[in-house]
C-alpha cells in the first residue's frame, strides 16, 4: 500500500507510572492510537511480574509508588530483552544504559505517541524521522 499505515512492531505497551491521571490520560491516548495496553501498574513489582513475551515495550516513570525506582524496572526489562522508554520529569543518571529513550514530563499525547514511533522505527531498522524535542533516542 502506497498510504497504507507501516505494520507496527511495538503493539502491546505496559505503562508503570504512579501518577493515576497521567496513567489513564496515556492508556485513553494509546488505546486510541491502536495500541494494546497490557497493563498499568504503579510498582517495581507489579512491573517486574508484569514484563513476559506479551509486553513489546514498556514505558516507566522513575520515581514509583512504591519508594521503587524505574531503573529496576528498566533492568528487568533489559533481562528479558524488553526495551524500555523512561517517562519522567527527571532522567536518572545511568538512563542511557537502562532504556532506549527518554521521554521528559510534561510532554503531549502527540509527542508520546511519535516517541513510541521512533522507537519502532529505530528497532525495525527504518530511517528514523526527527524525534519530538521532549524525547531523546539513545543510540545503542
Amino acid at each position: 500500500m502506497l498510504f497504507g499505515k507501516r505494520e507496527r512492531n511495538l503493539r502491546r505497551i505496559l505503562i508503570v507510572e504512579d501518577e493515576p491521571l497521567v496513567a489513564f490520560d496515556n492508556e485513553h491516548v494509546l488505546r486510541d492510537a491502536g495500541y494494546e495496553v497490557v497493563a498499568t501498574v504503579d510498582t517495581v513489582a507489579e512491573a517486574v511480574e508484569a514484563i513476559t513475551d506479551k509486553v513489546d515495550l514498556v514505558l516507566a516513570d522513575v520515581n514509583l509508588f512504591d519508594g521503587g525506582c524505574g531503573q529496576d524496572v528498566a533492568r528487568a526489562a533489559q533481562q528479558k530483552g524488553v526495551p524500555l522508554i523512561f517517562v519522567t520529569g527527571s532522567s536518572p543518571d545511568d538512563a542511557r544504559g537502562l532504556a532506549i529513550g527518554l521521554l521528559s514530563k510534561p510532554y503531549s499525547q502527540r509527542d508520546l505517541l511519535a516517541a513510541i514511533e521512533t522507537v519502532d522505527a529505530k528497532l525495525s531498522g527504518r530511517p528514523v524521522k526527527k524525534p519530538p524535542k521532549s524525547f531523546t533516542l539513545f543510540q545503542a
